[in-house]
């Protein structure tokens, strides 16, 4: 099957184009660095043609609230009209656990406006939420850092590897359309604050984190399950000590 990966020069599409390329799939990986842009619409056609699959892994350059919207809502509804044109008999976009549960961030918003879309398009479709990653495992601890101190919240989290993710996103690729949401995540649940630690002893950083019931995770309040699938997600192999023994990234 020919299958176009949206966003296939980044993190998780590069490795999702090399894993349905090793099974035998015609992976084309679409993104602006080869000439498909969904936000003007140059190279969406093209690129779309002929194709079984069209999968969207892409993500917004800006996290503003207006710029991420604008992005999502925007790429996604060239992707669909594309999509249609094309005949695609299967839409697959990856999203986030917590997209419906965390309202007043503005990056799960548009993700849920994203999802709003891909579900209303007429068009056999599955969507992926995966569950954190363990590469931006620091960027959570860096982005809620006060000078010395990391304020978080004592709240559940169950990341995964990037490795991870992207093989449960080529396994629903692969698979008959869901027409609904398809959860993964990691094999271990933590507590934030506890992770957060982790975080930065594996790093040998001298930071002290503070568990605060009412820190923001990138501006938004959470709640004690907000970052965690419900029960039935397919939970992933690798653990974190595992992930860290094998990546410069964990250590």
């Amino acid at each position: 099957m020919k299958m176009v990966v949206i966003g296939g020069s980044g993190l998780i599409g590069s490795k999702l184009v090399d894993i349905l390329g090793a099974q035998g799939h015609e992976a084309v990986p679409a993104s602006p660095k080869t000439g498909v842009n969904t936000l003007t619409g140059d190279g969406v056609a093209q690129a779309l043609a002929g194709a079984d699959v069209v999968v969207d892994v892409s993500n917004s350059p800006s996290f503003e609230d207006a710029a991420v919207r604008e992005f999502f809502e925007t790429s996604t509804r060239t992707l669909l009209a594309a999509a249609a044109q094309a005949g695609i008999g299967h839409y697959v976009a990856l999203s986030i656990v917590g997209s419906d549960r965390i309202p007043d961030s503005g990056y799960m918003r548009a993700k849920a406006a994203q999802e709003k879309l891909v579900a209303a398009a007429g068009i056999p479709y599955s969507l992926v939420h995966a569950t954190q990653f363990f590469e931006f495992l620091q960027g959570v601890v860096d982005a809620a850092t006060d000078g010395d101190t990391v304020h978080l919240a004592p709240v559940l989290i169950q990341p995964m590897a990037a490795d991870d993710v992207a093989e449960a996103v080529a396994e629903v690729v692969v698979g008959s359309p869901t027409n609904g949401v398809v959860e993964v995540a990691g094999p271990e649940q933590f507590r934030m604050d506890e992770l957060g630690r982790s975080v930065l002893a594996a790093r040998h950083d001298p930071r002290s984190v503070v568990t605060d019931p009412a820190a923001r995770y990138f501006g938004a309040r959470l709640g004690e399950r907000s970052l965690v699938p419900a029960d039935g997600a397919r939970l992933a192999g690798t653990r974190l000590d595992d992930w860290r023994a094998r990546t410069a990234g964990g250590r």
